[in-house]
């Protein structure tokens, strides 16, 4: 079932300001011999029919992937939403009807996140986010992973220029579906924001090569 393409672009959020990192790009980041940001494009290949990266300042540096490189069209970094609706824009003009997100510093995800979302997205506009469910039962939204439905971008501009910048905040207003997710064993949506993530990133890796 992973292995089944949909007719989805992807867009690598990629746009954030590393702060807790030294303003280095997370993706761009090594776990051994592999930047984080390949693992993540890995993952998505065979999910997806097109991949683009969301990123701001110098694009060039992510020259040598391959990929087209789209910008936020606001101002001062608003956050991941901008990247949101870069995505939205740039898939409405070329005629798809939904993105896929997915953050760069997030090398785990599942294979299978895109055939999930979509089952999960059926009676909700077409709007869903993945989640992970604990042994407890409790769960914890990953808004950085969606599916969204072009024909909301207008919606999501708006509340932008109105200085919303959380993206639960917006998708609560739409009543998203939510694909679920085992986190009992480990945790798919392991981001990296700090040194200490990069170091139990790299071991993680290490035991899965």
């Amino acid at each position: 079932m992973s292995n089944i393409k949909l007719l989805y672009p992807a867009i690598i959020l990629a746009g954030g300001k590393a702060s807790r990192l030294g303003g280095k790009d997370k993706g761009l980041l090594k776990l051994k011999n592999s930047r984080i940001i390949d693992l993540v494009i890995e993952r998505l290949k065979p999910q997806v029919n097109e991949i683009v990266i969301n990123a701001n300042g110098q694009i060039n540096r992510f020259k040598d992937l391959g990929l087209e490189v789209i910008s936020d069209d606001l101002p001062d970094f608003p956050g991941p939403l901008a990247g949101v609706l870069a995505g939205l824009d740039w898939a409405f003009k070329k005629n798809y009807s939904h993105i896929i997100t997915v953050a760069a510093d997030t090398p785990f995800f599942p294979l299978n996140l895109v055939k999930c979302l979509a089952k999960a997205a059926d009676g909700h506009r077409g709007l869903s986010l993945a989640s992970t469910q604990d042994a407890e039962g409790k769960r914890q939204r990953h808004p950085t992973f969606g599916l969204w439905p072009t024909n909301l971008r207008e919606d999501l501009r708006d509340e932008l220029n109105n200085g919303l910048r959380k993206i639960v905040l917006w998708t609560d207003k739409h009543n998203p579906g939510y694909a679920s997710f085992d986190s009992a064993k480990s945790e798919p949506f392991f981001n990296i924001n700090t040194p200490e993530d990069l170091e139990i990133a790299r071991t993680r890796w290490a035991h899965i090569q």
